[in-house]
């Protein structure tokens, strides 16, 4: 089964590449600019009718949260015209699509975790640009398995886990937003469910197949509380630490408007796909690890 995914740098696209040995019978092509740029529609379809493949990741997108509110433009024509490219190019070739979305399209005003058919309200540029493109996709494809996820980290790229280990190594205190409350999610944790679902989708068409699945990292916390768990864990493997100051939303102001609370349930991955992802602890462990060099 050949599949491409979208986005060559990503945290997420390094982690399929990453994960791809351990799943006999997929190969798996990363593909990015300059020879494919979600800018320029006609590169998109170019290079995935010449890939032909069986399954398309899209995984690429502007993430850029506070810039997207300067640039509305170009995060709409990336995430949602781009994603259509993408859409349109896959059903092409009569390949499905998994397309990766955020835990931002919803307000975060919700006393719980929030469902799939839970109504949507993003509060912010970038949660709107996304949430267009999963209409996008699921009008350009019927083959269409869209996953919200949500505070995505890795050893790969910039990230939450990374801004922590980094600024330990500069302060013994950190200041933390508190009342924020979401899924922490490993990026090889929605690789390993990407790559599963694929395997999935390629060979079983039936709608129930396809849709909106959340995929998140199981248990929730604050961003204050992530921080302590990854000190915590760097602490144990011998790497920097610090204390973690907790602070308001108020008393940290962005361009853009976070959702107080994005917890994700997962229980339709598993009811429809027999598998959902790990504790975000013993996930996050693993990160950490390979970051300050433990084992």
């Amino acid at each position: 089964m050949r599949v491409l995914v979208i986005g060559r740098d990503g945290q997420v696209a390094r982690s399929l590449a990453d994960r791809a040995a351990a799943h006999a019978g997929i190969e798996v092509k990363l593909a990015g600019r300059p020879q494919l740029d979600l800018l320029e529609p006609g590169t998109v379809r170019a290079s995935i009718l010449a890939a032909r493949p069986d399954v398309v990741v899209s995984a690429a997108a502007y993430t850029a949260v506070d810039q997207a509110e300067d640039e509305p433009d170009v995060a709409f024509a990336v995430n949602a015209a781009g994603a259509r490219a993408v859409a349109q190019a896959a059903a092409e070739v009569d390949a499905a699509i998994i397309h990766l979305s955020t835990d931002y399209v919803f307000s975060g005003d919700a006393p719980g975790e929030y469902a799939e058919s839970d109504a949507t309200d993003p509060r912010n540029v970038y949660g709107l640009s996304k949430l267009e493109g999963e209409k996008a996709v699921a009008a350009a494809n019927p083959r269409h398995v869209i996953l919200r996820t949500a505070w995505v980290y890795s050893p790969y790229g910039r990230n939450f886990v990374k801004t922590m280990l980094a600024l330990a190594k500069e302060r013994d205190r950190v200041r933390v937003v508190a009342d924020q409350w979401g899924n922490p999610t490993s990026a090889a944790d929605i690789a390993e469910g990407v790559l599963r679902i694929a395997q999935t989708v390629a060979a079983d068409r039936q709608a129930s197949r396809h849709g909106i699945f959340n995929l998140a990292g199981q248990g929730a916390t604050s961003w204050a509380g992530f921080a302590r768990h990854v000190f915590a864990t760097s602490a144990r493997l011998g790497g920097p630490s610090a204390q973690v100051e907790e602070i308001a939303t108020a008393d940290y102001p962005t361009k853009a408007r976070r959702p107080l609370n994005s917890r994700l349930s997962c229980q339709k991955l598993l009811d429809v796909y027999g598998w959902r992802p790990p504790a975000w602890r013993e996930s996050c462990w693993s990160a950490v690890a390979r970051l300050v060099g433990g084992n």
